[in-house]
C-alpha cells in the first residue's frame, strides 16, 4: 500500500501555505490532518470554511465534540479519536466521558440523543432508526438541528476518511481504546 507523508509548508500550494500560517498562528501548530488535507488547497480552505460555519449552527462546542467522538469511533479513525478526546477534555469532558461518548452513551439525556443519532447516521449511511430520530426530537431539537447534525457527521466523516486512507502520524495524545464488550 502507498505510504503517505505529511506535507511541509514548502510542499503545498501558496494558498495552502497561507492557511498553514494562519493555523500555526491560531493553534501554535498545523495539525497533521489539516496539513494532509492541504495537499489540496481547495479541499483545505473548503473544509475549514465548512467547519467554521458549522460552529454557528445548532450545537455548542461541547456538543460538537460529542458528535465528533461518536462519529470517529464508528468510522474507526484513531487520529480523530485522539484529537477530539483532547478537544473534548478542553471543552469540559472527563476522560471517562469521552470514552462513553465514543460508545454512544451519556448520562445527559440531551447528549445521549445527539450521540446515538450521530452514531446511527454514520453506521447506517444516513438511515437512522425511527427511535433514535424521535428521541432526538423529544429533546426539543428541530429540523434545523437535524440538518446541522447531519452536516457535523459529514464534516467528521471527511476527516476520518482522510486519516483512514493516509494513516498519517497522530500528533495528539493517543485515545485510550474502548472495550466493545457486549452489554449485559
Amino acid at each position: 500500500m502507498r505510504t503517505f507523508s505529511v506535507p511541509t509548508r514548502d510542499q503545498v500550494a501558496p494558498v495552502a501555505q497561507g492557511i498553514f500560517d494562519n493555523l500555526k498562528s491560531q493553534l501554535g501548530m498545523v495539525p497533521n490532518l489539516f496539513a494532509t488535507i492541504g495537499y489540496s488547497a481547495n479541499a483545505l480552505s473548503s473544509y475549514l470554511a465548512f467547519q467554521s460555519a458549522q460552529a454557528k449552527g445548532s450545537f455548542n462546542a461541547k456538543e460538537r465534540e460529542a458528535v465528533f467522538l461518536a462519529v470517529s469511533q464508528v468510522n474507526g479513525c484513531a487520529y480523530c479519536q485522539a484529537a477530539h478526546t483532547t478537544l473534548g477534555k478542553m471543552n469540559g469532558f472527563t476522560e471517562e466521558e469521552t470514552i462513553e461518548l465514543r460508545k454512544g452513551k451519556s448520562a445527559n439525556a440531551r447528549l445521549q440523543s445527539i450521540v446515538v443519532l450521530a452514531k446511527e447516521i454514520t453506521a447506517n449511511h444516513g438511515r437512522p432508526s425511527s427511535e433514535a430520530l424521535e428521541s432526538f426530537f423529544a429533546q426539543g431539537f428541530d429540523n434545523a438541528a437535524l440538518i446541522d447534525l447531519i452536516a457535523l457527521v459529514a464534516d467528521k466523516t471527511l476527516a476520518n476518511y482522510v486519516h483512514n486512507v493516509t494513516q498519517i502520524t497522530i500528533d495528539f495524545p493517543v485515545a485510550k481504546p474502548i472495550e466493545e464488550a457486549v452489554e449485559a
